[in-house]
């Protein structure tokens, strides 16, 4: 009955997982592509990122490469081998901007001095940016927001990659060549290095603290380019920008609180970092409806920030007794949030099943991390389900599903090897 009484009560404020009809949300979603791709305007960029996935991969020799993400800061060195793809003297920070402010002159230095001691090795720089960034023909990224809740100010408009060769080049580090591209790309291009890639039509896919696809499209698909030509490029879609997929009250409500309210809705919906609270807010609004027992509803006011981490936990049915004073509210919880997995795995799925119908061809590789993706024990099978369903039985593609685990330092060094 608590069951029952938690789908009625997202069904109520528009959050039902079954509001989401992946094939007819993917023409929709594909239409939108298609704006983005002629620069006819369309809620998503689908930015040209330069950048080719063709070509041989040279082995034995070594690029920095540097991943900017939503949660964590890395660096090291990457080359390939007979072996296989080696890391060497990699560190990790958190990210700039999560825990205080930073400026963007601070990020850059940060970045510099984190890479500093890694350039005698090489010329190559190869930069995962995992922010919206509009990228140059010379590979550079220019800044349009740093978010995932991560504060970084004075970034708008600034060139990530010849900011950070200043920096070096002011402390008398010269002759650098760098290559900026998203987290998506480098998953693409890191499954690619893995071969994990089998041609037709190669998607990237992030589903972790932020939510993101690109795919690999000849360059005449592409109008705003103006190129002719089968030459293919890879596509940032930043598909997290899209703004036509159904929302409820609670994503209206977690939008209007966010540090960058009335954009990126179709994060706000699929991604990790947004999940925990949007639960959270959903709990809070059932118990003041009435939905919850008072010792259940005192519990989840004491609440702090939750995470996607806590909300997979309670929807496996585990540590309910922390969040429910009972059996029915346990149960209330457990459906509330196992539902929002659904509904993220099923606007996911919308994503490349849209990219799959834009793409025509007969074979989809899809290349896949993040953490909801990798750790998600209620998201990933049903992405995987749904996407077997919607995109091998109903389209009728040859599909290949791949979860791949730090491909984005890879990537990111076969970007800078194959580009520069």
């Amino acid at each position: 009955m608590s069951s029952e009484k938690a789908l009625r009560f997202l069904a109520k404020h528009g959050m039902a997982p079954d509001g989401i009809d992946p094939a007819r949300e993917a023409e929709k979603m594909a239409a939108e592509m298609e704006l983005g791709l002629a620069g006819k305007g369309g809620s998503m960029p689908m930015i040209p990122t330069y950048l080719s996935d063709a070509g041989k991969i040279p082995q034995n020799e070594p690029v920095v490469v540097i991943d900017a993400g939503g949660t964590n800061f890395r660096c090291g060195l990457v080359r390939f081998t007979a072996e296989g793809c080696r890391e060497e003297q990699m560190r990790k920070w958190k990210m700039p901007g999560i825990e205080a402010p930073a400026s963007w002159e601070e990020f850059i230095r940060f970045t510099a001095d984190a890479i500093e001691p890694l350039m005698k090795e090489t010329d190559k720089i190869g930069f995962c940016f995992s922010y919206s960034a509009d990228i140059t023909p010379e590979m550079d990224g220019r800044v349009q927001r740093i978010d995932k809740e991560v504060v970084i100010n004075g970034c708008e408009g600034q060139l990530v990659g010849a900011s950070l060769l200043r920096e070096l080049e002011r402390r008398g580090v010269t002759g650098k060549k760098i290559v900026i591209l998203n987290d998506t790309v480098a998953v693409l291009l890191g499954g690619l290095a893995s071969g994990d890639e089998d041609g037709g039509c190669a998607i990237g896919q992030v589903s972790g603290t932020g939510t993101n696809t690109c795919c690999s499209l000849p360059e005449n698909r592409i109008g705003k380019l103006g190129r002719s030509g089968d030459r293919r490029m890879i596509v940032n879609l930043e598909s997290g920008m899209y703004d036509g997929m159904p929302r409820g009250d609670f994503d209206r409500e977690l939008d209007e609180a966010s540090h960058n309210p009335g954009i990126k809705h179709f994060e706000k919906i699929t991604a990790g970092v947004y999940l925990g609270e949007l639960c959270h807010r959903m709990l809070l609004h059932a118990a003041e409806e009435g939905l919850l027992s008072p010792a259940t509803a005192e519990k989840i006011r004491a609440l702090g920030w939750i995470d996607s981490a806590v909300i997979d936990a309670w929807a496996m049915g585990e540590k309910l007794e922390d969040i429910s004073a009972c059996e029915e509210d346990a149960s209330f919880v457990q459906t509330l949030c196992a539902s929002m997995f659904e509904r993220s795995a099923r606007c996911m799925c919308t994503n490349l099943a849209a990219i799959a119908l834009l793409s025509g061809e007969e074979t989809v590789s899809i290349c896949a991390e993040g953490s909801l993706v990798q750790k998600g024990r209620v998201y990933r099978p049903l992405l995987e389900k749904l996407v077997n369903e919607e995109i091998r039985e109903k389209m009728g593609k040859k599909l290949h599903f791949t979860v791949g685990y730090e491909t984005t330092l890879a990537g990111s060094a076969a970007a800078a090897l194959l580009n520069l």
